[in-house]
């Protein structure tokens, strides 16, 4: 099921399919380790809508929704 990484609950994984973003910001979370084909798990959700904490690579990386929305996922059940 395509979605985006924002779709995620605590505890589901999925697999990085796309990356919307250019320049800066796209090598920036690339070299964090958003990569098509990586497999990410949610960890948390901030109160009141802010950044959730992801986990990828063995590294856990907050990241605000808008940010979450513009990335491609395939959840894994």
């Amino acid at each position: 099921m395509e979605s985006d990484l924002s779709c995620l609950g605590s505890g589901q994984r999925g697999l990085i399919t796309a990356l919307r973003f250019s320049g800066r910001k796209r090598r920036r979370l690339m070299e964090l380790g958003f990569i098509p084909g990586a497999m990410v798990t949610a960890l948390q959700r901030a109160p009141f809508g802010g950044a959730v904490s992801y986990e990828i690579m063995g590294t856990v990386i907050a990241l605000r929704s808008a940010d979450a929305r513009r990335i491609g996922i395939k959840i894994i059940q």
